[in-house]
């Protein structure tokens, strides 16, 4: 029985304040003349990878982001990740304003300012780039908006992040919020189903991944507008675990599956990527890939998931 590993263990972030197919097109070699000896084969058509979306989780106070396009799939099928999530950007709140407001650590604004060398070079691998956002213990949290105005206040933030960084969504992590410090409300049905409406229209043909978790994760729907459909993705929280999201998403947008990348056991990883196939399931999360060589980790779950080992190459 493995233990249950609730969502991160990431005390820096608060201390802080805080698929695609890899083209590798080839031309088969031909002889000169039909009567030169017959030209060596080529390595044949690329592989397409075939499978469920991979997701990695960046500790970016700690960790590059470049280090999710240093895997590949050994028998040339592409990227081992499909999606990157720069962790993490929060949610603060203004006393003075009585408003939330998106705030970047100075590690989090390294990385969206340098989006040329830390973004661009995923991005260019087919790899999707999404920024989450996270509770920091100052009362301001996806569900408490007082009002549909300031939820949509708040969701133009996170779209001109996305729009003036160039990345390709936004992910929800509810977690941290501590509603009510700060003369803030508590959680409220109405307030997530406006962010994420209000988000979904300013960004359409975006990610919005949900990490589910939190009071948000249990407000889905309000005065006849449910948002699950606006969603791309969900995912379990708690890594070494099994645990299907409770939204109603088709299981090509779920990962019941949730890993510490050298943190869950590589046989509990690989288990949990069967379980993904047989069950059909979409996704797979991973959290906390660091700079080390990982390809045993890797390779355990896309063995798995794409028939193949992971190819570390720095």
């Amino acid at each position: 029985m493995f233990s249950l590993v609730r969502s991160r263990a990431r005390a820096t972030a608060f201390a802080l304040a805080a698929v695609s197919v890899l083209a590798l097109g080839s031309t088969a070699a031909t002889g000169a003349t039909a009567a030169a000896a017959p030209a060596a084969p080529g390595p044949g058509p690329a592989l397409k990878k075939q499978g469920p979306t991979s997701v990695a989780y960046v500790e970016v106070n700690s960790n590059s982001m470049l280090n999710v396009g240093k895997y590949t799939l050994a028998n040339g099928g592409g990227n081992a990740f499909d999606v990157a999530v720069i962790f993490a950007a929060n949610i603060n709140y203004d006393t003075s304003k009585k408003s939330a407001y998106l705030y970047f650590n100075e590690n989090v604004q390294r990385v969206l300012d340098n989006a040329v060398t830390q973004i661009r070079p995923l991005q260019q691998k087919g790899i999707k780039v999404v920024l989450s956002v996270l509770g920091n213990h100052q009362g301001a949290g996806f569900a408490n908006f007082p009002s549909r105005s300031a939820a949509s206040a708040f969701a133009k933030q996170l779209s001109d992040a996305v729009t003036k960084y160039g990345l390709d969504g936004i992910d929800f992590d509810d977690e941290y919020a501590e509603y009510g410090k700060n003369g803030t409300g508590q959680p409220n049905a109405s307030s997530f189903v406006h962010l994420v409406s209000a988000l979904r229209g300013a960004l359409p043909g975006k990610i919005i991944s949900l990490y589910n978790i939190g009071p948000a994760a249990s407000r889905l729907s309000y005065g006849g507008v449910d948002v699950t459909s606006k969603f791309d993705y969900a995912w379990n929280p708690y890594y070494g675990t099994w645990q299907v999201p409770a939204i109603a998403l088709p299981k090509s947008k779920l990962s019941p599956a949730a890993v510490e990348i050298g943190g869950t056991p590589q046989s509990t990883v690989a288990s949990l990527a069967r379980r993904t196939v047989s069950q059909g399931y979409g996704v797979y999360l991973t959290y906390n890939l660091d700079g080390s060589d990982r390809s045993a980790d890797v390779s355990a779950f896309t063995k798995e998931l794409y028939g193949s080992a992971a190819v570390y190459k720095p």
